[in-house]
């Protein structure tokens, strides 16, 4: 397992509080919820370094506002939509008990996108792992996947998925996304592969084609 520690602080550490990049109330657009409105969180701290990262603000926490999970919840109760959706930089970082207990006793859905590459706490209705090859999920993860959602950059990268997708379950959903600075290169490319290889989806960052946060 990956050493944290250096993300952390007290207050991190128990969960009562996650250095927040920003948070939005949107339509997801990417993967198996595409088009349902949910709250976003984007939290800061990450150290997986891919080279087409599109918030590298994210990697360090301490440019961010350490901000109470309580506050967060708050937020998000006065919006007509239940669903949560955390992500980041790499949200597994850090605690997330108190995060996932408040959200449910409000009667709002979890969900998180992860690496993979830490382990995950607290209770989550779904767990979107996007693996990345320079820090490979844990298998407990993989295990775990309610989706996996590769990012495909180079050709190579469909092999990665197709290794990725032994580890994931039979439940889990599987897809393929463009990576954005190449979408029109390489969607024709995933489309001819699903084709062949039905068992994926195409996921697509609708939201960017929309200009929606």
């Amino acid at each position: 397992m990956k050493n944290h520690d250096k993300f952390l602080n007290t207050d991190f550490i128990s969960g009562t509080h996650l250095p927040l990049i920003d948070e939005f109330y949107t339509l997801q657009g990417e993967g198996y919820y595409t088009g349902e409105a949910a709250y976003f969180i984007r939290v800061g701290g990450c150290d997986i370094g891919c080279r087409w990262c599109d918030e590298k603000i994210s990697w360090s926490p301490a440019l961010h506002k350490s901000v109470r999970v309580d506050e967060i919840i708050d937020k998000l109760s006065q919006v007509a939509g239940k669903t949560l959706v955390v992500t980041g930089g790499e949200p597994a970082i850090y605690n997330l008990q108190r995060l996932t207990d408040l959200a449910h006793a409000k009667g709002i859905k979890c969900h998180i996108e992860t690496s993979g590459s830490y382990k995950i706490t607290g209770d989550w209705d779904w767990i979107c792992v996007s693996p990345k090859p320079q820090s490979m999920p844990l298998l407990e993860n993989f295990i775990k996947a309610s989706e996996l959602k590769v990012i495909i950059y180079n050709d190579e990268d469909i092999e990665w998925a197709e290794a990725c997708s032994e580890k994931a379950s039979d439940a889990c959903r599987l897809y393929l996304q463009p990576e954005w600075s190449r979408h029109a290169v390489n969607t024709p490319k995933i489309v001819d592969y699903i084709k062949n290889h039905p068992k994926w989806r195409i996921s697509i960052q609708s939201h960017k084609f929309m200009k929606i946060p």
